[in-house]
């Protein structure tokens, strides 16, 4: 299988955008596992609007809850435990864009992360980070963690104004590669997410881990 695993160094950095703008350049499935929070609209609804891909790529979440709060606590609240056993790959005929729930170490049950989620799935990962202060801290933490693990890493997605300094350290530091880096879009559509281009080959990075 070949795709990635999205994820970011916080919430709210950008991790439904940048699943819409590979789905665009890779003609891709999506797939979010686990959703919570289906107020405006879910991340799936999100995706497929941006991406203006049809119905049949976007796989059905396999916990949908309805409060905007961490997993865990979502899935409580509801009275549902989450089975990881259940968190497994739908069939696709095509690269699959998987999205994590907020960063690495958000808990999806008792004992598992969403960190536990991504080693599972065996797909490269997709680190999300805002190109604001604070990025470096958060983005350093999450590629440690990642790498503690020994998950394979395609690289980092910036989101957010261009800040070239703290680029510059997030490479130097994290010695990581940038795939692309994402402006503030005044409107996001499919043909504003096709022109901004990677700086790496998507299809190679692509390739499923071994």
């Amino acid at each position: 299988m070949h795709g990635f695993f999205v994820t970011g160094t916080d919430t709210d950095v950008g991790k439904t955008v940048v699943s819409a703008w590979l789905l665009t350049h890779l003609d891709a499935c999506y797939w979010k596992p686990v959703q919570a929070g289906s107020e405006p609209e879910t991340d799936s609804a999100t995706v497929r609007r941006l991406a203006e891909v049809p119905a049949d790529r976007i796989l059905p979440e396999a916990y949908l809850l309805s409060e905007a709060i961490a997993p865990h606590e979502a899935a409580r609240r509801a009275g549902i435990t989450i089975d990881m056993a259940k968190l497994v790959s739908p069939a696709c005929d095509r690269p699959l864009v998987v999205e994590g729930a907020g960063g690495l170490m958000v808990p999806l049950t008792d004992s598992a992360y969403v960190i536990d989620l991504a080693t599972e799935l065996h797909l490269p990962l997709v680190l999300v980070a805002r190109s604001t202060l604070g990025t470096i801290n958060h983005t350093l933490l999450s590629l440690e963690a990642i790498r503690r693990r020994g998950l394979p890493l395609a690289g980092v997605v910036v989101n957010g104004p261009e800040t070239p300094h703290n680029r510059a350290a997030i490479e130097r530091y994290g010695q990581i590669e940038i795939i692309a880096e994402i402006p503030w879009l005044d409107i996001v559509t499919r043909s504003a997410l096709l022109a901004i281009q990677p700086e790496l080959d998507l299809a190679k990075l692509a390739q499923a881990a071994p």
